[in-house]
């Protein structure tokens, strides 16, 4: 009688255990649900974007031969990144400042081009830019940049600039305009000096991945590491966060939860990005034009956008883009620009038009190594006054080829419009460039 009672207390025991085991695994199922698809896909987007960041990191520095506070100085017309601007000669560097050391900035006198020192931060938001713009008080000279909270002692010929965090990535623009030669002299009169060691946390090395193949739910594996790597030090982006550490711990609860989230990735997330990257803002006259590029605030989706397509993008107030997505690389497209409203009148310093492919955005091979046209192009205007841009895999009959781009045969591209020193309608949205024209039956050389 003992010995059945004692068994029968086991028994009541086990199956009390697993009722109580039932409860936990049902709590972990409601935590599981509360989490929306909608909420998961907005934490995919936004860790997305400084994946990209990441990732152009760990390429600068094992392949490009980075070293902390050293200027890559490039030479004119590269073409090996993501929607390059061949206008311009770049300066590149990634920049550490801590609360003991900061870094010495020269930069020469320049007068008559374009010009700009352009810094990000780790998650592609612009933090600064020095100019005769940005610093009429001086334009030129020598800049200490430090730790915005530091106290080092710094010259006194140095103009003091706060950077808000330890590391930040430079692209510096200058103008090649008519004197390349002349534009490279200058480039290589930009320096940097440290005044000491500063203290670098190893960046986060991110598995590379590529743009045909992007990270899926295994990039919440360490959504906390990541998110942990750089702060994010735009407002409004707390709630997006938690929900990523939401996700993260999603991931890990169970292979159920983890063949969810990589399901909402790929059937939801992904799609929503192809979207974005179709139109990338407002549509007008068959162009999109992104707003708050460059400084976007809690518009995190957009920030992944052009982190992917078009990495290191200035704010509006440098430069403002225009962009025409999935064009057909087989037709004949023109763009006619009235007398009254030419590229060049729209400017305060120079315009141009590149065309790109549609998957890694870079530029497209073509026997006369053609890829954009500018305000420095040779270009023959119409009788009228007006100019007219052809867009074609072959240049079509009585048409000049001063005006020609070469577009890739059986493929699709995209064009990208830039204004540097934009006139008051395009920053105000009223005026955008005209749409293409595509002939429908053209006649080919």
């Amino acid at each position: 009688m003992k010995k059945s009672f004692l068994y029968l207390s086991m028994f009541l025991l086990l199956l009390s255990c697993k009722k109580e085991q039932k409860v936990i695994d049902n709590n972990n199922v409601s935590k599981v649900e509360a989490l929306s698809d909608n909420d998961i896909s907005d934490a995919y987007l936004y860790l997305l974007g400084r994946a990209f960041v990441l990732r152009q990191q760990r390429l600068d520095f094992e392949k490009e031969g980075f070293q902390w506070n050293k200027i890559q100085y490039r030479a004119p017309g590269g073409v090996n990144w993501a929607n390059p601007n061949l206008d311009v000669v770049y300066m590149e560097a990634w920049i550490a400042v801590d609360e003991n050391n900061y870094v010495i900035l020269e930069i020469p006198k320049i007068e008559g081009r374009y010009y700009t020192w352009h810094m990000l931060n780790g998650w592609g938001e612009t933090i600064l830019n020095i100019n005769e713009r940005t610093f009429p008080q001086k334009p030129y000279g020598k800049y200490a940049l430090c730790l915005k909270g530091s106290n080092p002692k710094i010259p006194g010929d140095a103009l003091r600039v706060d950077l808000p965090v330890k590391t930040s990535r430079v692209l510096a623009r200058l103008e090649l305009g008519k004197n390349v030669q002349e534009a490279v002299i200058l480039e290589k009169r930009f320096k940097v000096i440290e005044s000491g060691k500063p203290q670098i946390r190893p960046f986060y090395k991110l598995a590379h991945f590529t743009n045909d193949k992007l990270p899926g739910v295994e990039l919440f594996d360490d959504a906390s590491g990541i998110l942990n790597s750089e702060p994010d030090i735009n407002k409004g982006m707390e709630n997006v966060r938690a929900k990523v550490k939401e996700v993260e711990k999603l991931v890990k609860s169970g292979s159920e939860a983890r063949t969810r989230v990589d399901q909402i990735i790929k059937q939801k997330s992904l799609k929503e990005l192809a979207e974005l990257i179709k139109t990338p803002g407002e549509k007008q006259n068959g162009w999109s034009h992104p707003v708050g590029i460059g400084n976007y605030g809690s518009n995190f989706k957009t920030r992944t956008v052009v982190n992917l397509g078009g990495i290191w993008a200035n704010n509006l107030q440098e430069a403002i883009y225009f962009i025409r997505t999935g064009n057909d690389g087989s037709a004949v497209y023109t763009q006619t620009f009235a007398k009254n409203e030419l590229p060049q009148s729209k400017v305060k310093y120079f315009w141009s038009v590149i065309c790109v492919d549609g998957k890694e955005f870079k530029v497209i091979p073509n026997p006369l190594k053609r890829y954009l046209l500018n305000n420095q192009s040779p270009l023959k205007f119409n009788n009228d006054g007006s100019l007219t841009i052809i867009y074609s895999p072959k240049k079509p009959q009585n048409l000049p080829e001063s005006n020609w781009i070469p577009t890739p045969e059986g493929k699709k591209y995209n064009l990208t419009f830039r204004y540097y020193g934009p006139s008051q309608d395009i920053i105000d949205g009223s005026y955008s460039p005209p749409d293409l024209l595509k002939q429908q039956t053209p006649k080919i050389n």
